[in-house]
């Protein structure tokens, strides 16, 4: 296991003295897709989990260590708890990399991150999100614009920087790719108090639709998950709370999703029979919210 410090937010040319000495792939065009892909592999993949300090993000990397993947744990701000998910995952090989993912340099350096500090990059899953309430009712504007400017920075526009960077490494590698979205059950429900959330989440699901299609001849599916209530560190206190009954109640089987739930599908989505669900939105969230 390694720890690395946290990317550049401004990093230089690759093929320069002190990096990996491969050339840029965003510095041309992209190559021509090849005629015919490897098969994608089903373990001993190099996997980017970002915001895996705890929760969901935790229980991703764990899936995919358990399936014997190496995995870069991102964190934003806590490090200890990203160490402590680091030290849990079975077998060897992963590493610790901080970045301000609000910063769209640092976001698309913690993919070249990834790359070298795995020795490549064949699965990113895109968790880090933040999620603070703003009510329109009774949040006034100043405070109203921060929390759209930082749902947008982190949830939307970092997402789609470590997408297209860990996606230039993929088509580079020649070898295929997976790229799983975490999105929400909030982009069709609605989230009357956190409304930047899910206009966010709405946007990284076609985010993720558009990148499935433009990616699939080099062999790269891209998927999204729209999941309901999980039971996380972040949530525990409204479970416990007045309002927790009435989130228990939402779902017919009168609980919430437990994160290995969500991780078990995500790590299904990252296999290589997933490939024909690419483009999919598929929703987790246990009968709680049905669409067509």
């Amino acid at each position: 296991m390694t720890a690395a410090n946290p990317p550049s937010a401004n990093p230089g040319p690759r093929g320069k003295p002190g990096t990996n000495g491969s050339a840029d792939p965003s510095a041309a065009a992209a190559p021509a897709a090849p005629s015919a892909v490897p098969p994608f592999p089903a373990r001993g993949r190099r996997v980017l989990v970002t915001g895996a300090s705890r929760g969901l993000g935790r229980a991703l990397a764990r899936v995919f260590a358990a399936n014997g993947d190496r995995v870069a744990v991102h964190y934003g701000t806590r490090r200890a708890e990203a160490e402590r998910t680091l030290a849990a995952l079975d077998g060897d090989g992963h590493a610790l990399l901080g970045a301000d993912l609000s910063d769209p340099g640092a976001a698309a350096g913690l993919a070249d991150a990834a790359r070298e500090a795995l020795g490549g990059l064949d699965v990113l899953v895109n968790n880090a999100a933040v999620n603070t309430p703003h009510p329109p009712a009774s949040t006034g504007f100043t405070a109203w614009a921060e929390a759209w400017r930082r749902h947008v920075d982190v949830n939307l526009l970092a997402t789609a920087h470590v997408s297209h960077s860990a996606a230039r490494w993929m088509i580079e590698q020649g070898t295929g790719g997976r790229i799983v979205n975490i999105g929400s059950r909030g982009a069709f429900r609605g989230e009357p108090d956190h409304p930047a959330y899910g206009a966010t989440k709405a946007a990284v699901h076609a985010l993720g639709q558009s990148l499935a299609v433009a990616l699939a001849p080099y062999g790269i599916a891209v998927a999204s998950v729209a999941p309901g209530f999980i039971g996380t560190e972040r949530v525990a206190h409204r479970l416990t709370g007045p309002e927790g009954a009435a989130i228990l109640a939402q779902s017919p089987y009168g609980r919430v999703a437990d994160p290995d739930e969500i991780a078990a599908a995500v790590r299904w989505l990252a296999s290589p029979e997933a490939e024909w669900s690419s483009g999919t939105v598929l929703d987790l969230n246990g009968a709680s919210y049905l669409r067509t």
